[in-house]
């Protein structure tokens, strides 16, 4: 969609390796009683719906951008003077996501991507240089937003900004100027609709903007990825510890602890570190011995070395 270079400057000072996480829960706020998962589906997904046939973003800025456009999205409603706009309805795509709590739930969540970006393709493990704005569906009411880029670690963020953000690509090529400040060039923009159970569902953050059960959107502008995150510094980079292959970690747990994989220094809870049970080569590559040849890695097997 977009023609030429565009590009965002940033202070390289900002560039730290401290992750920031849209947590998924907090402790704090009132307690409410718990509404039915399937039912709450079928509402937030016909408030979502609505949403998308009745407004529309600045898709023309993006086409053709006027002098000293940000490049942020804006939405705003169909209507009057903008009765001939194109309404997100027609301009989002779709992706299947299952629900953290009741698998067998798979919500339909809506994205669009404004510029998919000309960089590398980001996993649902890495990091992510990102601005951000959360909005209330609801109401349009903007709750938090970031306008100077910050690290997320995306396994630690509510799931449908994770799979939103993982629909993008980061930023084409950059430029280090004299005074350590950062040129992005044509880097992903997005945004997410997602219900509150991809969300914060009951439980938003205390102090926050957000009501129980609230629909929310998010938009975002996609710089860099930190790729091959490894959390428990156990030697297997995070995503290879998704052994079902589903996109979420929480769930791969191979000796039943608790702990999952990812957060697990030794996984398979034999005594022996994961890190003492694999090979790391200099070049980077990792080999997984089967040391006794029962098809399972060592350190995914207890019954070895015991």
């Amino acid at each position: 969609m977009m023609k030429g270079k565009y590009n965002y400057i940033l202070l390289l000072l900002s560039l730290t390796t401290v992750f920031v996480s849209c947590k998924k829960d907090d402790d704090g706020g009132p307690i409410f009683k718990e509404r039915d998962r399937y039912k709450e589906a079928a509402e937030a997904q016909a408030e979502i719906l609505e949403y998308l046939e009745t407004h529309f973003y600045n898709y023309e800025e993006f086409e053709n951008p006027p002098v000293g456009f940000d490049y942020q999205i804006v939405f705003d409603t169909i209507g009057g003077d903008n009765s001939n706009k194109i309404p997100l309805i027609d301009q989002v795509q779709t992706k299947s996501v299952f629900d953290r709590t009741i698998p067998e739930l798979v919500y339909e969540i809506y994205y669009l991507n404004a510029v998919e970006g000309e960089g590398e393709t980001i996993g649902f493990a890495d990091g992510a240089y990102l601005n951000y704005r959360g909005i209330v569906l609801k109401s349009d009411r903007i709750f938090d937003q970031s306008t100077t880029p910050l690290l997320f670690d995306l396994t630690s963020v509510v799931t449908g900004f994770q799979e939103g953000v993982c629909t993008l690509k980061t930023a084409g090529d950059f430029i280090v100027n004299p005074d350590n400040t950062i040129i992005f060039e044509n880097y992903g923009v997005g945004a997410v609709f997602l219900p509150s159970a991809l969300g914060y569902w009951y439980s938003p953050p205390a102090g926050s903007d957000i009501n129980a059960y609230n629909q929310l959107i998010f938009t975002y502008q996609l710089f860099q990825a930190v790729k091959d995150v490894d959390h428990d510094g156990d030697g297997v980079p995070s995503y290879m510890e998704d052994l079902n292959n589903n996109g979420y970690l929480m769930d791969d747990d191979t000796d039943k602890n608790g702990v999952p994989n990812f957060l697990d220094v030794d996984d398979d809870g034999d005594g022996v570190l994961t890190i003492n049970e694999i090979i790391i080569n200099e070049d980077g590559t990792i080999e997984f011995p089967d040391s006794n040849n029962n098809g399972i890695p060592d350190y995914l097997d207890k019954t070895y070395p015991n």
